[in-house]
């Protein structure tokens, strides 16, 4: 998640990502955003280490995430944080009917191991940046266009674009149920074991105009509309599964925007990265949601406590339908460095479009 700054203590911009709601009941469930595509494969994967500060946001207006074979082992995949950075001012607009009051932190849990049992559409997000590899959470989430056999992925617009002033940042893989046994010491283990369901690079991305324009590293601006969908292809191996059949399972996204009086109990997944955590482990929160607004003229977030800190940014946030079945809502974008609540976009008309974007550009594609 950013971090954000509330009165008076100063926060910090982090990537957080959240836990999913009965997890249990995702075993089994089947598993694409407003600029970008996949088409320009012919450019030099050299290209990609080339970070000009002056103008990389300019040449990086449309998404190119060629392969980089063995960039991603486990050694650098361990050695990935958290870009944290302060902010300069206080999110919230503190006026009745618009932001609730600050919830109580709830101390993250950890998930029981092995993640591809009980949580096996969650995962985490590799990405290179301007100052160096960084990392966020992500779910697998279902594709109308491939029922059954989604290559889809949720998070949030800051783990995959930099903003306003910015670009798409590069060499982003997603890798489910990362360190699926949850080994409390990772030095010197191989990419088969931290990444057993295999590393996924994302072919295409979408994320909100408005996280495009709007998006800022600190401050909240932008997070009402902090979501983004990867598509992804598994890199390394001959097998022709998608990512859904893969893991077993894909989340359901609703996009009716419940209202927090509604919702009883959230649930939210992700690998949390800045101390006390060290990003190598699954960590869920469960907590009723209030408002948050940002800015008056924006749709409100929503708000929960947790303890969970950066790298747990882009996590899926879920509740149960009137079926009780688990379903995908919000994601990770923002909290305060004290580390007490989280916050995250309400998906309504422009998350859909983004999804629904994605989804129909691969819709060809077996």
């Amino acid at each position: 998640m950013r971090t954000i700054r509330r009165k008076p203590v100063l926060l910090a911009v982090v990537g957080c990502a959240v836990a999913l709601l009965a997890v249990a009941g995702l075993t089994g469930l089947p598993a694409r955003l407003v600029t970008g595509s996949s088409g320009q494969a012919g450019r030099l994967a050299a290209d990609w280490r080339d970070w000009n500060p002056a103008t990389w946001g300019r040449d990086n207006s449309s998404f190119l995430n060629p392969v980089v074979d063995g960039l991603w082992d486990s050694d650098r995949m361990r050695k990935s944080g958290s870009a944290d950075r302060p902010v300069s001012r206080d999110v919230g607009v503190e006026k009745p009917g618009l932001s609730d009051p600050e919830p109580a932190p709830v101390t993250a849990e950890p998930v029981p191991a092995p993640y591809s049992k009980n949580a096996p559409i969650v995962g985490k997000l590799f990405f290179d940046t301007p100052e160096g590899p960084s990392v966020c959470s992500a779910t697998v989430v279902s594709d109308p266009a491939h029922p059954g056999a989604s290559d889809l992925v949720w998070t949030a617009g800051h783990c995959v674009h930099a903003g306003a002033g910015g670009g798409w940042y590069r060499n982003i893989v997603f890798v489910p149920t990362y360190n699926d046994q949850a080994a409390t010491q990772t030095a010197g283990t191989g990419r088969e074991q931290l990444a057993p369901s295999g590393v996924w690079w994302a072919d295409g991305a979408r994320t909100s105009q408005q996280w495009i324009s709007q998006g800022r590293p600190t401050g909240g601006d932008g997070s009402p509309f902090d979501f983004a969908v990867l598509h992804v292809r598994r890199t390394g191996t001959a097998s022709s599964a998608s990512l859904e059949e893969t893991v077993g399972a894909a989340a359901d996204i609703s996009f009716t925007a419940p209202r927090t009086q509604d919702i009883s109990t959230m649930g939210l997944w992700g690998y949390p990265a800045v101390q006390p955590f060290d990003g190598e482990r699954m960590f869920t929160c469960r907590s009723r949601p209030g408002r948050l607004s940002v800015k008056a003229d924006q749709p409100s977030l929503y708000r929960v406590g947790c303890t969970m800190t950066g790298g747990s940014s882009g996590g899926g946030w879920f509740i149960e339908d009137a079926n009780g079945k688990p379903v995908l809502v919000s994601n990770t974008s923002i909290g305060p460095d004290d580390q007490i609540w989280l916050a995250g976009p309400r998906l309504g008309s422009e998350a859909r479009s983004v999804y629904e974007t994605l989804s129909g550009q691969f819709a060809g594609q077996d």
